[in-house]
């Protein structure tokens, strides 16, 4: 009997001691936080452009007739002064030298009138004539002399519309394609002009900036001309996704807001003596904003509530949260932050969307090689 009063209290023991909970160890959170300090930036927009050459001109003729010659290739460079088309020169030939006729005619009919009214006016000192047949004398040399200045007017039309036949390039550039082929029958009145020449020697490229971006602008360099002088300089990023060789400048800034948009138009100008760019193309241009002594901040050490961004302070060895304004240009890495921070504040830099008020931070800091990672990264983005 006491054997199994024994097994029994055995039993008990071991079951009470195999019941007990063994204690947990409750696992702290570690985050890492950052000191934060004044940097620079690079920020780069990009905006959707057109391409034009720096002067595009339509070619049509200035008189009606049939083309008898074409003198240049399609996409030809053609010079200023070049001869491009040559239009029926027949009738213009024609009419210019019945104008030189008339003008000699004329030059002889006023010799004529000179002598008449000498002579008339030595017989009217002498008596022999009347007043009458002095005035009458010197009224056709006037009218004589009229007919003169018309025949000379006619001549030079005449030799206006005999020019006009050769029609020649105002410009350097390139020729467009040409719609018209000898024969064709043409007149100042087309709409579809002859050719059309483009100086792209140097190009524009067209964009639209918003009507806030514009104000950042005045605001920051005092004016929009203040703007266009000491803007750096502008990249382009062509159709195919590479980068222009040349930088160019911004030279020109719309003064009025489109009511339909409320966009304001831009101008870039790029070298282009390569004619890689072409007129009618596309582009992005892309505007550097260089950011001296800022607040940047990585965006993993943000989280938005109700449109708002946070961060978490540590202070006293706790996070406190605290609102931010960020300008809302940025490279998708990091934040440039305009209030709500100061140089040597300390925050949580990374998972501040897990931290709670007022909780105890074991903080671990980013080390060197980290922010330089970081920081490249943010290049690369760019």
């Amino acid at each position: 009997m006491k054997r199994v009063l024994l097994l029994i209290a055995v039993s008990v023991l071991l079951i009470s001691c195999g019941g007990q909970k063994k204690p947990t160890t409750v696992r702290e959170k570690v985050y890492k936080t950052m000191t934060v300090e004044a940097a620079s930036r690079t920020l780069k927009t990009d905006y959707a452009a057109s391409i034009s050459g720096c002067q595009t001109v339509e070619i049509r003729p200035q008189i009606s007739g049939m083309i008898t010659d074409i003198l240049i290739n399609e996409g030809d460079f053609v010079s200023k002064g070049q001869l491009l088309f040559i239009i029926d020169q027949t009738s213009y030939m024609a009419a210019y030298e019945i104008a030189q006729a008339n003008v000699k005619s004329a030059e002889a009919s006023l010799a004529t009138a000179q002598l008449v009214k000498e002579s008339t006016q030595e017989l009217y000192d002498q008596d022999v004539v009347s007043e009458f047949d002095l005035m009458t004398a010197q009224n056709s040399y006037v009218e004589a002399e009229a007919r003169l200045a018309l025949a000379r007017a006619e001549e030079t039309r005449a030799s206006n519309n005999l020019s006009y036949t050769e029609v020649r390039s105002p410009v350097n550039g390139v020729a467009s394609m040409i719609p018209y082929r000898v024969g064709a029958l043409v007149s100042s009145s087309i709409t579809t002009p002859l050719v059309t020449v483009s100086d792209d020697s140097e190009v524009y490229a067209y964009f639209s900036m918003a009507e806030n971006e514009m104000l950042d602008l005045i605001q920051e360099y005092g004016s929009l001309k203040e703007a266009i002088r000491t803007m750096p300089e502008v990249e382009l990023i062509m159709s195919n996704g590479k980068l222009y060789p040349k930088m160019g400048r911004i030279n020109a800034i719309s003064g009025t807001i489109s009511a339909t948009t409320g966009a304001v138009s831009v101008r870039a100008t790029f070298p282009n003596r390569s004619r890689l760019l072409r007129d009618g193309g596309s582009g992005q241009v892309v505007i550097p904003q260089v950011r001296k002594n800022s607040i940047v901040i990585p965006q993993s050490a943000t989280y938005e509530l109700q449109e708002k961004i946070f961060v978490y302070k540590v202070i006293d060895g706790k996070a406190c949260s605290a609102a931010i304004q960020v300008l809302p240009r940025n490279n998708g890495v990091e934040y440039i932050v305009e209030s709500g921070l100061e140089v040597g504040d300390v925050i949580i830099a990374e998972g501040a969307g897990l931290v709670r008020e007022g909780e105890v931070i074991k903080s671990e800091p980013i080390v060197k090689e980290e922010a330089v990672a970081t920081e490249e990264q943010s290049e690369t983005q760019e």
